[in-house]
């Protein structure tokens, strides 16, 4: 069996050759012609079978034709040019890149198109007038490049990056490079005549660099510090903003009265450090999004029925109630409807959690967020987009919390105290000179503020929990923050969907239950399978497609009951119990299954069942030594028992959970004093994963949908959540060693601040030494504890 040239895939099903090339389906062929044609086979030469098979069935793109979706995606539109950024999760190589960025010699209409790798995106420039946006997506689709265009791509065109923390960091760096190399004559006290003559020069000039630093670069210090003053919180920004101020005004002293040259070189470093710190911990995933909600896969357009019967494309958000609208195969319901005509057979699976598709007759009521599978479908407006069940979810108050507020870092505990000791021990201190040697007071209040100033503790928290970040991605787990890992550290209890987090969506098993069929009824039932669009069928007929297919003599499909179908004398039902005309116990009925009738006889049936994910009871059990682990599911209960074997003995398990009950469960554990963490997959978990302290979802590819979360897990990589728990703990003990690390130093310091003899040399020393020890340090420690996660992972 041979490999796909254009996308490596096994030639299953059929080996179409072209050129002496094999290829497994049309669509791989096509895409290799349209290259070939336009001397562009150097595609294959860049990676092998560098290619993805184009859809069987493209996605309708006739929204495209209205004028409001076009200029709500474009960037750009003057004088017949415009500019469009699309994402295209195929992206994936190198091949990838050179075919997206010569689109050009595809079509003369495109005049440049340039790809984002990270983001996954190509931003494409085009003369509309020689090619609509319409046709540029439909030649990425025949590629094998289908972009992916949702409602949310009109709502935000483009994100506004914000980079005043690179600017800050520019500054403090530039400034506190000066400033240091200013500083340098009187660190060694050297005397030069031109040294001595422009010394006061050179103080000025050291001035006038930290000015920016304190007001610019030193801002969001001070800010946070007022703000949380005024709220009656103690964060570490406090005695940070203190520290920075007292620095300056004692420099800015001493160079007015001629008392010395001050501690601006202290001050910029310390500054510049910090700033570095605040970098390092805030740059995490940006190819990632963490905020996704139903507006991500809504459709940005959809198909209206008018009066007349004729159809036109409008904007989603446009649809009013009572409109008639048509949904075909594979399309999303964007709104609560009534179903009007046709045979409806909707997957919820990312709404409900329900892995079967139901089936609704004329006059059901169908709800926002589910799929059709099947033919077309019309509908008629209940609700519009922003009053349907679906996007009622995101109305909760649990989508607008902040965490990051809501919870109190181990570095934020920790200023509390520091703060008033710190302050409480420059007030002995200058009580006690103020009866030694009164000239000393300012001197000493100053220095112990100086010396005390939390660079260092400020410093553990971003470096350890930013590496960790950076170990954690290698093994496929993004995480939004580094304050979640801290979270993570603090969890108790671990909430689990089911379908598509334990079980694996694809892959669910199939086994045969009744009186072996024969050769001639295996190939009848294949046959009749093969003609089916029920996601049940082409589930089972994935199995049983080897066998003989022949052509039907009759075949008739009765939509949510089964299949009849007839070959010479062979007569054959299949589907549900009342179709094929057999009652079965009650039991029975929870599992997902398809009965068997050939020639008048019944002759058993196929379970299907769902396949968990590789090294799940084992996972599990590690979890549930030191976790509570609670499984809540939307779908129905004929998985319990299979699921209590592989689940430890204290774990609880919930069926036919709505979003909301999901919700509301994991509300009341936290209101019990529970730490939670919910690990979802879907819409249906959206609610639950965004009240929980920790919401980590499970992704087949972590660029494609993933509900709004603080974490994205790739789903192979399942397995490495204990490892991920441990890890995080022992970042939290890293920190803590920092702190102790740190104190140390400003046990040092406070020796040459309380007695007086703080110099700016000692300052200039040991403050950036504290500060680069203790990166280094947890630098060290986290590189040595990520090693081994990764190593172990390997091992397994």
């Amino acid at each position: 069996m041979r490999e796909c040239y254009h996308c490596g895939e096994l030639c299953k099903d059929q080996e179409l050759i072209q050129d002496h090339k094999s290829f497994c389906c049309r669509g791989c062929v096509t895409v290799y012609e349209i290259l070939s044609e336009n001397n562009l086979d150097y595609y294959y030469e860049l990676e092998k079978s560098p290619g993805t098979t184009p859809k069987a069935t493209p996605t309708s793109y006739e929204f495209l034709d209205h004028e409001k979706i076009v200029a709500d995606l474009v960037e750009f539109d003057n004088d017949g040019i415009q500019v469009v950024n699309l994402e295209i999760p195929a992206i994936h190589c190198s091949s990838c890149i050179w075919i997206l960025e010569n689109l050009k010699k595809l079509h003369a209409g495109i005049r440049n198109s340039q790809v984002d790798f990270p983001k996954k995106q190509v931003r494409v420039t085009f003369a509309k007038e020689e090619i609509s946006l319409k046709e540029l997506v439909l030649l990425l689709g025949r590629l094998g490049y289908e972009p992916t265009i949702s409602l949310e791509q009109a709502a935000v065109k483009k994100s506004n990056v914000n980079r005043t923390l690179i600017y800050q960091l520019g500054v403090a760096g530039f400034a506190f490079g000066n400033v240091m190399f200013l500083s340098f004559p009187e660190y060694f006290q050297v005397d030069e005549f031109w040294l001595d003559r422009f010394k006061n020069l050179f103080r000025w000039l050291m001035f006038a660099f930290t000015i920016p630093v304190v007001f610019y670069s030193a801002k969001d210090y001070f800010i946070s510090a007022f703000k949380g003053l005024r709220s009656r919180i103690l964060t570490i920004d406090v005695p940070i903003a203190l520290g920075v101020s007292v620095l300056f005004i004692r420099s800015t002293l001493e160079i007015i009265m001629d008392w010395g040259t001050g501690f601006f070189d202290s001050l910029t470093g310390l500054v510049f450090f910090l700033l570095v710190g605040k970098y390092f911990q805030q740059k995490t995933y940006a190819f990632l999004s963490f905020e996704r909600d139903y507006k991500s896969y809504f459709p940005i357009g959809i198909t209206r029925i008018l009066e007349d019967g004729s159809e036109t494309q409008i904007p989603v958000y446009e649809v009013e109630e009572g409109q008639r609208l048509l949904i075909r195969n594979k399309e999303l319901i964007p709104v609560d409807a009534k179903l009007l005509k046709g045979n409806a057979f909707i997957d919820y699976s990312f709404v409900t959690g329900e892995a079967v598709p139901v089936y609704k007759l004329v006059g059901d009521k169908l709800y926002a967020g589910g799929r059709q599978e099947g033919g077309s479908i019309e509908v008629e407006v209940h609700k519009k987009v922003s009053q349907s069940y679906l996007t009622q979810l995101w109305s909760n108050s649990a989508f607008e919390a902040n965490k990051e507020q809501l919870f109190e870092s181990l570095t934020n505990k920790l200023s509390k105290y520091f703060t008033y000791v710190i302050l409480g021990l420059a007030l002995v201190a200058g009580l006690f000179w103020a009866v030694v040697d009164s000239t000393k007071v300012f001197q000493v209040i100053t220095a112990v503020l100086i010396v005390a100033c939390p660079c260092a503790i400020a410093l553990a928290a971003p470096f350890t929990l930013g590496n960790l970040l950076r170990f954690f991605g290698k093994n496929q787990c993004y995480i939004k923050d580094t304050y979640i890992i801290e979270q993570l550290a603090n969890i108790d209890t671990i909430v689990f969907d089911k379908t598509g987090t334990l079980t694996m969506r694809e892959h669910d098993k199939i086994e045969y239950e009744g009186i072996p069929l024969t050769a001639e009824e295996v190939n009848l039932l294949s046959s009749s399978l093969r003609a089916s669009n029920h996601p049940l069928s082409r589930s089972l007929y994935e199995l049983l497609k080897a066998n003989d297919i022949t052509t039907l003599d009759s075949f008739v499909e009765e939509v949510g009951a089964g299949i009849h179908a007839r070959y010479q004398e062979q007569n054959m039902k299949i589907g549900s119990p009342s179709y094929v005309e057999v009652k079965v116990p009650k039991a029975d009925l929870q599992h997902t299954s398809v009965y068997v009738r050939s020639n008048n006889d019944f002759k058993g049936r196929f379970i299907f069942q769902n396949a968990y994910r590789t090294g799940l009871e084992s996972t599990l059990n590690e979890l549930g030594a030191t976790k509570e682990l609670v499984v809540l599911s939307g779908d129905n209960d004929s998985e319990k028992e299979r699921l209590k074997t592989m689940l430890p003995k204290n774990s609880t398990l919930f069926f036919n959970q709505k979003p909301a009950d999901k919700m509301n469960f994991i509300k009341k554990l936290q209101q019990q004093g529970k730490k939670v963490m919910m690990v979802g997959d879907g819409l249906n978990d959206a609610g639950a994963l965004a009240q929980s302290d920790v919401g980590i979802a499970i992704s087949e590819n972590v660029n494609v949908f993933s509900p709004a979360c603080d974490g994205i897990l790739k789903a192979s990589n399942f397995n490495k959540l204990p490892s991920f728990f441990k890890l995080s703990e022992k970042g939290v003990s890293i920190i803590k060693w920092s702190f102790m690390l740190s104190f140390l130093y400003n046990l040092v310091g406070l020796g040459f601040a309380v007695s007086g003899n703080l110099s700016p040399v000692v300052a200039a020393i040991l403050m950036p030494l504290s500060s680069i020890s203790i990166v280094v340090f947890t630098t060290v420690l986290t590189h040595y504890f990520g090693q081994k996660l990764l190593e172990k992972n390997k091992s397994e």
